[in-house]
């Protein structure tokens, strides 16, 4: 696929056209799969209600776009506290005056005839916030997380399944269990992907020692040896602040599982079945992450070894756009954009496999690393401080690779998600690392 950077100003504007339009239609279906009570009911306190997260995207969308890029009149300037993420903590926006559902799709309906017209004139000039069209390619990944946060708070909703997916495919090929990846330099983050956001810049060179990595995000059937062994029991397994967290929160298995027989049942969407061995395991939060690498005798790999093993191409030294290569993803290469309701199988995306034969790096769950969430050297806050500097810090650590719920515009091998240990209702899982040994690292 053509990159933005060689497209000319008509067919950037095509592009950005049809992102937007793509986008809204997610965001429409996933509203309307719901009744007005339902979009005005808060499904947990730590989700918004479905109608503020749809009201939310159209105000970001007339603040960046249609008063920012194009000078416009403020659409509603009355709302914007209420939309305003900072001012409004999730558990007490269902109290908020928010707009009802008709009123909310009235208003984006309203701002996106703005965008159009705007995107009709704007001169995607030199200015940083318009130049390759970075402003709506801002707006389009939005929406999209919102999406997915959309997505997350319909997995939490009590009732009858609403949502409707095909399985995702069936494995392909056998993956292996480790790969090594040797010591070396390679560049990590990115200085030219043009709608890449601030805090996967600037590109920056970094050296690691020889580690091994799995080569598959763990699986349920792993994770349920972990449980069946008293992981959940034992304290020599979690760090403090994962043991307090676990014995406050009641912890004893992934989030949506139950008893079932002998086994266990995951509840997806609404519906139950019986948990797939082969799947990555998802719902478990940073600390049951951490637990059981250190069961399996492993760790967390850090962001740096994560984006590694995902990007850097051995045969020519270059860090790739994605594991496989620069083009977008497509239904071959990963489990993205809620094509389907869960992550697909291991071996389920061969064409998608690193150059290393790293599988399922994109797409299906994220993954957690054992890294903080802190800015790059170099790093500079663009467009504001509020989209990634005012996170930085010991108290959120970084999530990788995108899941089943996450926008192809929203994911690529440098794109930087991150959360408090403690959450586990994204779409989360990971995947396990260690240092190498000498008779594997050559050494």
């Amino acid at each position: 696929m053509t990159t933005i950077h060689e497209l000319g100003a008509e067919q950037l504007r095509t592009r950005i056209a049809a992102e937007l339009e793509r986008t809204r239609a997610r965001t429409a279906g996933l509203t309307a799969a719901v009744d007005d009570a339902d979009l005005m009911r808060q499904h947990s306190p730590i989700m918004s209600p479905l109608v503020w997260d749809l009201a939310h995207v159209g105000n970001q969308e007339e603040l960046w776009l249609v008063r920012d890029v194009g000078g416009r009149e403020p659409v509603r300037r009355d709302i914007d506290d209420l939309y305003d993420a900072f001012k409004q903590p999730r558990r007490d926006r269902p109290a908020l005056p928010l707009l009802p559902p008709a009123e909310a799709r009235a208003y984006l309906a309203t701002v996106r005839d703005k965008v159009h017209d705007l995107l009709d004139r704007v001169p995607f000039t030199d200015r940083p916030l318009v130049a390759d069209g970075f402003a709506f390619g801002m707006i389009v990944q939005h929406e999209q997380q919102h999406d997915e946060t959309m997505l997350a708070t319909h997995q939490l909703r009590v009732g009858p399944p609403v949502l409707h997916a095909p399985d995702p495919p069936q494995p392909r090929v056998r993956v292996a269990d480790e790969v090594l990846v040797p010591a070396g330099e390679f560049t990590m983050g990115t200085s030219t992907d043009p709608w890449a956001l601030d805090n996967e810049r600037p590109a920056h060179p970094v050296r690691l020692p020889a580690y091994v990595i799995d080569a598959a995000p763990v699986t349920n059937g792993r994770y349920r040896e972990f449980i069946a062994d008293g992981g959940y029991d034992d304290p020599r397994w979690w760090s403090e602040a994962g043991w307090a967290h676990r014995t406050e929160a009641g912890l004893t298995a992934p989030m949506h599982w139950r008893r079932d027989g002998d086994g266990w049942a995951y509840q997806r969407f609404g519906r139950w079945s019986p948990v797939r061995d082969d799947e990555p395991v998802v719902h478990v939060c940073w600390y049951e992450a951490q637990a059981y690498a250190a069961w399996a005798g492993k760790r967390l790999p850090t962001e740096a070894e994560w984006e590694k093993a995902a990007r850097w191409d051995p045969a020519t030294g270059r860090s790739r756009r994605y594991p496989w290569g620069d083009g977008e993803p497509t239904a071959e290469h990963a489990n993205l954009g809620q094509r389907h309701l869960w992550p697909a199988p291991v071996g389920a995306y061969p064409a998608g496999a690193s150059p290393l034969d790293v599988h399922q790096l994109i797409g299906d769950v994220w993954e957690w690393t054992s890294s903080p969430f802190r800015g790059y050297p170099g790093f500079a806050a663009f467009p504001y401080r509020e989209y990634s500097e005012v996170f930085f810090g010991d108290d959120h650590r970084v999530l990788r690779g995108g899941s089943f719920g996450t926008d192809r515009a929203a994911c690529r091998g440098t794109f930087r998600n991150w959360d408090y240990p403690i959450r586990r209702q994204i779409f989360s899982g990971f995947r396990c690392a260690r240092d190498a040994r000498p008779d594997e690292s050559g050494r």
